[in-house]
């Protein structure tokens, strides 16, 4: 019989039967040979009925087996509506669970699979750009025609050379805050000087557009974070705002403390956001209209404002009808 085949049941089978074969023949010894030959007779008995019930349980599992080998090489879920309450009920259970868990862990890797073609899709794009400008000037400055216009090449040049080096730099930012790679310190971290040490590298970039940037913190204004991740998020919502703020506009950065966090803005006096850009202006490589940039200055700056477990939102300011980013950097976990 193919059942007894089965190891472990054969040997659970064998020690059932010694124990019955010892009863019945203490109870022919004791008792007679009628009670010996009843004791054979219940012997029989269930070792048959254990046999069944043993072959039942161990069919259920081989069907549990079978069906489990569909999932892994087929794909399929496991249909659990035909089984009934039984031995093998709390192992029937954990499969439904398994299954489930496997189920939505591979729709995830799915997704995250076309979500990486399409980043990297974009990445390709966005550095394709610029290189191929690059291309076109190489000629175009070995055919100046004097030395002027082989200065504003050189210039142009230089300008996406800095363009690529920054997209790249950002974009391997933006990988290691995905792959939970950043280290975020906890100091105590000076508002003031966070401003002024975001503000250092875009201030020649100001005055070449004509644009002001004012500052109002509350002086003694901190927070506990990373003082270099913050100024890096900083500089990414400042140079958002410079690039849509026209000459003779203002980037007004503020900060101020409450009970519950520290609060700083930046709010521009250009034409504001798009209602339809709202929505998106977080994901990566998005880029809403007249947008200058690669689309993902914010996405990086958000990032980093999270690892620190704060928040940063955007909207339109009333009174100037600019943009507005808040920053949010609480004090204590609730």
């Amino acid at each position: 019989m193919s059942l007894l085949r089965n190891r472990s049941l054969a040997v659970e089978l064998a020690v059932l039967a010694a124990v019955l074969g010892v009863v019945a023949a203490l109870a022919w010894t004791l008792a007679g040979p009628g009670a010996g030959l009843a004791a054979l007779a219940s012997l029989a008995l269930a070792c048959t009925l254990f046999t069944a019930f043993s072959a039942r349980r161990y069919r259920e599992i081989a069907r549990l087996a079978a069906e489990v080998d569909e999932v892994l090489h087929g794909g399929r879920r496991i249909d659990f509506a035909d089984y009934r309450e039984g031995d093998v009920a709390v192992l029937k259970n954990e499969l439904a669970k398994m299954t489930a868990a496997l189920a939505g862990a591979t729709d995830r890797l799915g997704q995250e699979k076309a979500a990486l073609a399409d980043a990297l899709a974009d990445v390709s794009h966005q550095i394709r750009t610029p290189l191929t400008a690059i291309g076109l000037l190489v000629p175009a400055i070995e055919d100046a025609a004097g030395p002027a216009e082989r200065t504003r090449a050189l210039r142009e040049l230089e300008t996406l050379v800095e363009r690529v080096g920054w997209l790249v730099t950002t974009l391997l930012k933006l990988a290691k805050a995905d792959a939970g790679a950043i280290r975020v310190q906890a100091a105590p971290v000076d508002v003031e000087r966070l401003v002024r040490d975001a503000l250092a590298p875009l201030a020649g970039a100001f005055d070449l557009r004509g644009v002001t940037c004012e500052a109002d913190v509350a002086p003694g204004a901190s927070f506990t974070g990373d003082a270099a991740w913050s100024a890096e998020a900083l500089g990414n919502v400042l140079k958002n705002c410079l690039e849509h703020t026209p000459t003779g506009g203002i980037v007004r950065v503020s900060a101020h403390e409450d009970a519950v966090a520290l609060r700083l803005r930046v709010a521009d006096t250009g034409s504001g956001i798009a209602a339809e850009d709202l929505p998106h202006l977080f994901e990566r490589f998005y880029r809403g209209a007249g947008s200058e940039g690669f689309g993902i200055g914010l996405s990086l700056a958000r990032s980093l404002t999270v690892a620190q477990g704060g928040t940063l939102r955007a909207g339109n300011d009333r009174a100037t009808g600019g943009a507005r980013f808040d920053f949010a950097f609480p004090k204590m976990v609730v």
